[in-house]
């Protein structure tokens, strides 16, 4: 086994294991009422490590995938580094403006941000399975 391999493996293990943190750190956060600022920034904060996270592992892993001369793999991680970087613009983005309205006493947006975290959530258990997939898929027999 070529030390790319190795790497891609051991990114492949971060992001499964940044993924799954994430999955199972955010959802008990839907019992916040998001009704203080606090809240707000506190959710907000969780899902930005996390998407530097996903991002750093992901992009890393479809490095070593392509070196390692596994294309498919290369591309899906690539994917999935593309999918944060852009789930990290919109969902932060739409967090800060809703967050910035509950600070001002815009309580009415609460719903809606409470929308937006569970959209998150779903966006990640989704990328989860993917990823459980792709490996279950692509494994050498």
């Amino acid at each position: 086994m070529s030390i790319a391999h190795i790497l891609a493996l051991f990114f492949t293990v971060a992001l499964l294991v940044t993924t799954t943190y994430f999955l199972l750190g955010s959802a008990p956060l839907l019992i916040l009422k998001h009704d203080t600022p606090k809240d707000s920034r506190f959710v907000r904060g969780f899902f930005g490590v996390y998407y530097i996270g996903a991002i750093t592992s992901a992009s890393a892993a479809a490095v070593c995938y392509a070196l390692a001369e596994k294309p498919a793999l290369a591309a899906g991680a690539a994917g999935l580094a593309v999918a944060a970087i852009v789930a990290r613009r919109k969902v932060t983005a739409k967090m800060d403006e809703l967050g910035s309205q509950i600070q001002e006493g815009g309580l009415e947006v609460i719903p809606e941000f409470r929308r937006t975290h569970v959209y998150a959530i779903l966006f990640n258990l989704a990328q989860l399975v993917l990823i459980v997939w792709s490996l279950a898929v692509f494994s050498p027999r």
